[in-house]
C-alpha cells in the first residue's frame, strides 16, 4: 500500500460529503501567491463536482494579522454553520481554531509551515510536518498538497486541460514560495511551466501579450518578472491582485489590473530601496548578531523583500517590523544554519502569533516586549 499525505484521503472524503449534502463551505486563505493558487485550485475542483463555495476570505496581515483571525471569523459567522477550510495558514491558530468551532464552524486546516508542538483542535489537520506523517516528501508549498487533493477529489473527471492549469498555478507558486526544487516539486514545476505560455487562464496568457519582456534573454527570468508582479500588494474588496488577475475571464480585464500592478511595482522597488538604506545608516556600528529593526513609517507590504536584501547583504538574521499603535507586526529572513521558527519558540512567551518556514517566517508582538524579544534572541544565538 503506499505512504499518502496524512489525513490527505479523509479531507476529500469530508468534502466529497459536503458537496453531496448541499452544505456551505468557506476557502480562507493566506493573500500571497501560494495561499491564492491554492485557493483557486480546490475552488475550481469543488465547482466542477457541483459543490457550493459560500465565501472566500483573505485576511488583511496588517489590520488583523497572519493566519486564521477573529476578525475574520465575526466576518464569516453569517455562513455558519458550514464547512471552514483553512489554506496556507492555521497550524498556529490554536485559540482561534477554539472561537471557530463556538462560532459552529467545522474546521479543516491544510497548511504546509512548521509545527509549533502541537496542532490546533480543528476537525481534520493536513500538514506532511505534522507527527505521525509518514509521507516521505515534506517540502510542498501548499498548493503541491491541494494539487494532489484535487487529483484525488476530481479522479477520472480530471481533464488534461484542467491538469495542465493546475499545474501552470502549482508551478508558479512553488517557485513564488521559494520551495526546494526537487522530488515532486521539481515535477509539478517541470511540467508546469511548459505550458505557461499557451496557457488558456486568461490571467497567465494576458503577460505573455504584453510588451513586458523585451530585455529579458530567458524563460526563468520572464517567470520571475510575473512572480514579482503578483507579489504587489493591492486589494480590493478583500481579494489580493494575484486572485485578482489569475481569476479574471478576459485580457482586457487581467491587462488592466497588471497595467496598475506595475505602477505600483515602481513604487515598491523605490520603496524597498528607501527602507534598506534607512537600516544600513543605523546598522553601521552593530555588533549584534542580528539586525532588529523596525519603525511606524514602513508599508508592511515592503519590509519582507528588505528583510531578503538585508540578511543577503550582511549574513545575519534579520528581524524587521513594523510599529502599530500597540503592537508591532513583523518578518524575518533567517542566515544559513537558522531555524528562524526554532529560535522563535524559545521566545515565544513575548508574542502573540508566529510561524512561517525555517528561513522565512513571521511575529506579531505587543510594543512593550520588543526589548525583551530581541534580548531573547540575542541570548539563545549566543
Amino acid at each position: 500500500m503506499s505512504v499518502e499525505i496524512k489525513n490527505l484521503k479523509k479531507v476529500a472524503q469530508r468534502i466529497l460529503k459536503a458537496i453531496k449534502k448541499k452544505e456551505r463551505i468557506i476557502l480562507y486563505s493566506d493573500s500571497d501567491l501560494d495561499g491564492t493558487a491554492a485557493l483557486i485550485v480546490l475552488k475550481e475542483t469543488i465547482k466542477n463536482l457541483g459543490g457550493n463555495i459560500s465565501a472566500i476570505y483573505f485576511p488583511d496581515r496588517e489590520t488583523e494579522g497572519y493566519g486564521i483571525t477573529e476578525k475574520g471569523l465575526n466576518f464569516l459567522k453569517k455562513f455558519s454553520p458550514c464547512l471552514l477550510i483553512s489554506l496556507d495558514l492555521g497550524i498556529g491558530n490554536f485559540k482561534e481554531v477554539k472561537l471557530a468551532k463556538k462560532l459552529k464552524f467545522e474546521v479543516i486546516i491544510i497548511d504546509h509551515h512548521e509545527i509549533l508542538d502541537k496542532i490546533p483542535e480543528a476537525e481534520i489537520v493536513v500538514d506532511p510536518k505534522q507527527e505521525g506523517d509518514k509521507y516521505p516528501f515534506k517540502e510542498f508549498a501548499t498548493v503541491g498538497i491541494i494539487f494532489k487533493l484535487s487529483e484525488i477529489l476530481l479522479k477520472d473527471k480530471m481533464t488534461d486541460l484542467m491538469r495542465r492549469n493546475f499545474l501552470e498555478l502549482t508551478a508558479m507558486a512553488t517557485i513564488a514560495d521559494m520551495m526546494p526544487q526537487k522530488e515532486e516539486n521539481k515535477i509539478f514545476i517541470e511540467e508546469g511551466v511548459k505550458t505557461l505560455e499557451n496557457s488558456f487562464r486568461p490571467g497567465i496568457k494576458t503577460f505573455f501579450e504584453m510588451d513586458l519582456f523585451e530585455d529579458f534573454p530567458n524563460f526563468e527570468r520572464k517567470l520571475s518578472k510575473i512572480i514579482s508582479i503578483l507579489n504587489v500588494r493591492d486589494v480590493e474588496q478583500g481579494n489580493p491582485a494575484s486572485y485578482r488577475v489569475l481569476t479574471s475571464f478576459s485580457s482586457e480585464e487581467s491587462g488592466k489590473i497588471i497595467k496598475k500592478l506595475l505602477e505600483k511595482n515602481e513604487f515598491r522597488r523605490e520603496g524597498i530601496t528607501n527602507i534598506v538604506k534607512e537600516i544600513e545608516e543605523g546598522i553601521l556600528l552593530e555588533t549584534s548578531p542580528i539586525i532588529f529593526e523596525g519603525s511606524c513609517d514602513w508599508d508592511f507590504a515592503l519590509i519582507s523583500a528588505a528583510a531578503s536584501i538585508i540578511c543577503h547583504r550582511y549574513q545575519k538574521s534579520t528581524f524587521l517590523f513594523k510599529k502599530l499603535e500597540k503592537e508591532s507586526i513583523g518578518t524575518i529572513r533567517a542566515s544559513s544554519g537558522i531555524n528562524s521558527v526554532t529560535l522563535m519558540k524559545k521566545c515565544s512567551k513575548y508574542l502573540l502569533t508566529y510561524g512561517g518556514h525555517p528561513a522565512a517566517s513571521g511575529f506579531r508582538l505587543k510594543n512593550e516586549n520588543l526589548e525583551k524579544f530581541k534580548e531573547c534572541l540575542i541570548k539563545q544565538l549566543k
